[in-house]
């Protein structure tokens, strides 16, 4: 009897501090997004897609964000031919990164930078696919709309080391953020 007090009251205990945890605001992002990627050593390509981003606010200037991305387009890749040649390839690159985010409301703008680490995976149609480690940096600015509604315009720099070397990517997103 005396163990299954003891048990009840720290699950008790537990959850009240776990709830104490759970951001109360937040914000929700979702986009288009122009995407600089050289994931081949050689050209670069633009890219297009969509990139979603959820905000939870821990501090009322401090939040951590998990961002989710897509990206396609076409890129000459380096192939075995009788000499050396290139071919073009459909290629995508989705990002799955997360992290703090500082900002501050101003009036209706709301300026903000970022710093985020995960994972990218790229994959050339049927040439070859990759998944690395991926970092961002950058910043955006929101401007509200009406009380619950922004549009948001950001940029990042991403960094990724797809098919055994390093890319130093641009991103430039905007869209409809959501506030809670």
């Amino acid at each position: 009897m005396r163990k299954t007090f003891v048990i009840a009251f720290l699950f008790t205990l537990f959850t009240g501090l776990a709830t104490a945890q759970v951001p109360t605001s937040g914000n929700v992002f979702f986009g288009y997004s122009f995407y600089s990627s050289n994931m081949s050593s050689i050209d670069r390509s633009n890219m297009n897609g969509w990139e979603a981003t959820v905000e939870g606010k821990v501090l009322p200037f401090v939040g951590i964000i998990g961002d989710f991305s897509g990206t396609f387009g076409s890129e000459n890749f380096p192939v075995v031919c009788p000499e050396p040649c290139a071919a073009n390839f459909n290629v995508s690159e989705h990002n799955y990164l997360f992290g703090p985010r500082v900002g501050v409301s101003v009036g209706k703008f709301r300026p903000f930078a970022e710093g985020m680490i995960g994972v990218a995976h790229g994959n050339a149609q049927s040439y070859a696919s990759d998944t690395s480690f991926a970092s961002a940096l950058g910043g955006g600015i929101d401007y509200r709309l009406i009380r619950i509604v922004a549009w948001r315009v950001q940029g990042d720099y991403v960094h990724t080391s797809l098919f055994g070397g390093h890319q130093n990517n641009f991103r430039l997103s905007t869209g409809i953020v959501i506030r809670f």
